[in-house]
């Protein structure tokens, strides 16, 4: 009888229990449903996958657990250099004035040969295209028609060459250089029409000899037609200092631009000392063309894809990849991260001169609240003022070039047409600030943020910087594109630059400038030579890969691109 008296009162204990452990699974059930509730779904409910930061004084690691904490803290820090300066940019100045060797127009031009081109793209594209228009007539010897402007891209904007640039200005302060006209000349009373012909890419001075003036002689006038990047990087030094003295010099902006562009200047200044220009790529057809993902799941891949679906020659890769190499542009949050860590406070006035951001206030929030002082042409202009240009993509975009242009610090997430036009104008004018992202080493800086300090991100990014900043000689002379660095035309004061080392050697501080100070951008840049060899070596890997990488003209063959698909030339432009 003990055995089942024994079981018998088991079996009551057990059905006392059962009541406190439903209680203890309902409690649990409720607790995970309310938890469920405080948690962001981890596919799409975060545009883009990096956790947002709560901005603080505090840097080090967690209390007790040694585990790093990222916190941004409000002031820029302390740097060992200016911030709102170039280092050594006393000692360098433009200087594009003609030798004496370079015969006046008067004396090269022939009678009848006219040379007319068309440009391509948006504002900047043109603004290259219609730069080398005018060497090229100097290397036929012709008289140049001012150059019509694009009106059918992919920018949509109808405006005549005079609507945007002082065309009167532009003709007479190239009067000695190239004889240029308004509209060709009627033949015979009757209009002309000039034959149409295109050039390659690259195309130097024999290149021109050898197509284009057969051509010229015989039909009298010719019409280049998509004429941007249609001219050498590479002339003798007499026509790269011709293409200064256009691009900085004889291109000016309609009063109606200058004067709205000043008053947004100087609206900026109003409360500020200094401020920084960024010019944010970050349209929706910008992301899609470039084949990047940033974590926004399913919901971006299904976006962006649909979008990118419109350009059938596109490469599929690896988009990680071209996020490692840098070639992705970088979102707004990095770009915030990065000045931040480059000394620039919480208090810093940011203009900022963007399209349509893809994810809206959503993607801009982090960025806002890195820097809350942000401006753009809309929120410091009324209506009315922006009313002759909103309706004009060139105009608009003319004014933010103007503000840009006029900032204490330009920095652009990435480089387009319009940071290079930039990089290369103040360069010229006093190398003031100019950062380009080394995209490719920040790129693991910032997917591993969370597992340092604010401090030793800070070190990292301002290492890794180091001839991206706009410097001098930061950039070898003949790399890049010439509208970016135009070596020919930067003069350097040498004997100020001997004195400066002396004194600096006499009280033991080294001297103004190194080997590795001039030399510091060369290694990453000198990589973008070996992404061809690179992407080959990697297509066994690509073959089962649904991705897909962003352009890059060291990777791609653009002109085949181009050719099979112009409007990819246009979503580019800008």
């Amino acid at each position: 009888m003990a055995l089942p008296r024994r079981r018998h009162q088991h079996h009551n204990r057990a059905r006392c229990l059962i009541p406190s452990i439903s209680a203890v699974s309902a409690a649990l059930v409720l607790l995970f449903f309310c938890f469920s509730f405080l948690v962001p779904s981890p596919s799409d409910s975060d545009h883009f996958h990096h956790p947002r930061h709560h901005s603080s004084m505090n840097d080090g690691v967690g209390e007790g657990n040694g585990v790093p904490v990222f916190r941004v803290p409000t002031s820029g820090g302390v740097y060992d250099r200016d911030i709102w300066t170039s280092k050594n940019a006393q000692f360098y100045s433009g200087c594009s004035n003609a030798s004496s060797k370079f015969a006046k127009a008067e004396d090269v031009k022939r009678p009848n040969r006219y040379l007319a081109i068309a440009t391509s793209g948006g504002l900047n594209q043109q603004r290259t295209g219609i730069t080398d228009a005018v060497v090229a007539a100097r290397i036929l010897n012709a008289t140049l028609i001012v150059p019509i402007l694009d009106k059918k891209s992919f920018w949509k904007d109808n405006s005549n060459f005079s609507e945007i640039f002082n065309v009167d200005w532009f003709i007479s302060y190239l009067a000695k250089d190239v004889e240029i006209i308004k509209e060709l000349p009627h033949r015979r009373g009757r209009i002309w029409s000039p034959y149409t012909m295109r050039v390659p890419r690259k195309c130097n001075d024999k290149c021109y000899i050898s197509r284009v003036l057969p051509v010229l002689l015989k039909k009298r006038a010719v019409m280049l037609t998509k004429f941007d990047y249609r001219l050498a990087n590479k002339l003798e030094t007499d026509l790269q200092k011709l293409r200064c003295r256009v691009n900085y010099h004889a291109l000016k902006f309609t009063d109606p631009i200058l004067e709205m562009g000043a008053k947004l200047v100087q609206r900026m200044r109003m409360n500020t000392k200094h401020y920084i220009a960024l010019h944010l790529r970050f349209e929706p057809d910008m992301l899609a063309f470039s084949g990047c993902y940033y974590g926004g799941g399913d919901k971006e891949r299904r976006e962006l894809g649909k979008i990118r679906r419109r350009w059938k020659t596109l490469h599929i890769s690896n988009p990680d990849k071209g996020r490692r190499q840098g070639r992705c542009p970088l979102t707004p949050e990095e770009v915030g991260l990065m000045l931040r860590a480059l000394g620039y406070g919480r208090d810093t006035h940011i203009y900022v001169a963007s399209g349509e951001v893809y994810g809206g206030e959503e993607t801009l929030a982090p960025l806002k609240a890195l820097f809350p002082n942000f401006y753009s042409k809309d929120t410091i202009s009324g209506k009315q003022e922006l009313e002759p240009f909103s309706a004009f993509s060139s105009r608009m975009a003319a004014l933010d070039f103007i503000v840009c242009d006029e900032s204490d610090v330009f920095v652009t997430n990435n480089n387009g047409n319009m940071a290079k036009i930039l990089a290369g104008r103040r360069r010229y004018f006093g190398h003031k600030p100019t950062i380009r992202p080394n995209a490719k080493k920040l790129y693991r800086l910032f997917l591993n943020r969370d597992n340092m300090t604010w401090g030793e991100f800070t070190s990292k990014v301002r290492t890794f910087q180091r001839g991206f900043m706009g410097e001098p000689k930061e950039v070898r002379p003949g790399r890049g594109e010439f509208h970016e660095n135009p070596s020919s035309c930067i003069c350097e004061d040498s004997e100020g630059i001997t004195k400066m080392n002396l004194g600096l050697l006499k009280r033991g501080k080294g001297s103004v400038t190194t080997k590795k100070d001039t030399d510091i951008a060369s290694e990453d840049q000198n990589m973008d030579d070996d992404l061809e060899l690179s992407d080959r070596e990697d297509d066994e890997d690509l073959s089962n890969d649904q991705g897909i990488v962003l352009y890059n003209q060291t990777s791609l063959d653009y002109d085949a691109l181009m050719s099979e698909d112009p409007e990819l030339d246009e979503l580019l432009s800008d």
